[in-house]
């Protein structure tokens, strides 16, 4: 369990390969609120990371300052994506870099079809997957792609949000709050699309109010406190450590 950064020799901190994604000493603001105070956690290519604490900890702010968002607005830090800094990009020029936020409301097109909904997601500058392999990854799409979007259950419509990200060029997918309102047979459904994401091997961070669902998915957990990190480690680590997810989680 880490609780604050350990000290390294520093040779070793320079033989170190670069992680895939770095958070260092970020701190952004909603107007005057200062909402992330000195975020600072790495995620390893391939890995899943579950961002996590109680209401108001600063989870979804940090998650949309890493996608580069218009607010919060990132006051200082570096973010880093494979070398790329995304601290110094706009929105767009994030999600050119592969940066890929699925928000908590989903945002699907109205008017239009589940097919149309991908189509659309797919005109950019370096597309993701084809229909092909996005509708052979989700067939439940496939049987509904000429249905009207906003007209299928929250769960299909989080699973469209989820193969949206994967029709664009995709290297860092943020989840947020993947399982809000959805009923516990949805969630079931939601729980096995994201399974499939982790045996493909997409590098993700998710943000869930569900800690456990979240943590049984993730390879390590990252809990935010007041806009800092309070804790960083295996996530087994958190559900083994009934104390540590009654201090920060309150479960």
């Amino acid at each position: 369990m880490t609780i604050a950064a350990e000290a390294r020799p520093a040779d070793a901190v320079a033989s170190a390969p670069a992680p895939f994604f770095a958070a260092r000493d970020v701190h952004a603001y909603y107007g005057e609120s200062y909402i992330v105070q000195g975020v600072d956690f790495e995620v390893r290519e391939k890995e899943i990371v579950a961002l996590l604490g109680r209401n108001g900890a600063g989870k979804t702010s940090t998650l949309r300052t890493i996608a580069r968002a218009a607010q919060p607005s990132l006051k200082s830090g570096e973010i880093w994506l494979g070398g790329m800094p995304l601290h110094r990009m706009s929105t767009h020029e994030a999600a050119r870099a592969g940066v890929q936020l699925v928000p908590e409301d989903r945002r699907i097109i109205p008017g239009l079809t589940v097919e149309q909904n991908l189509i659309v997601a797919q005109v950019a500058e370096r597309p993701g997957w084809p229909l092909a392999q996005i509708y052979e990854h989700f067939p439940r799409l496939a049987e509904r792609r000429r249905q009207d979007a906003i007209t299928m259950s929250g769960g299909e419509q989080q699973m469209l949000a989820v193969a949206r990200a994967l029709a664009r060029d995709l290297k860092l997918l943020l989840l947020d709050e993947p399982y809000e309102g959805l009923a516990p047979t949805i969630v079931r459904e939601i729980e096995s699309i994201l399974q499939e994401v982790k045996r493909i091997g997409i590098t993700t961070i998710i943000v869930e109010q569900n800690a456990i669902a979240a943590l049984q998915l993730a390879d390590r957990a990252v809990i935010l406190d007041m806009g800092t990190v309070a804790y960083q480690g295996p996530a087994q680590e958190v559900l083994d450590n009934a104390d540590l997810r009654h201090q920060y989680l309150a479960i």
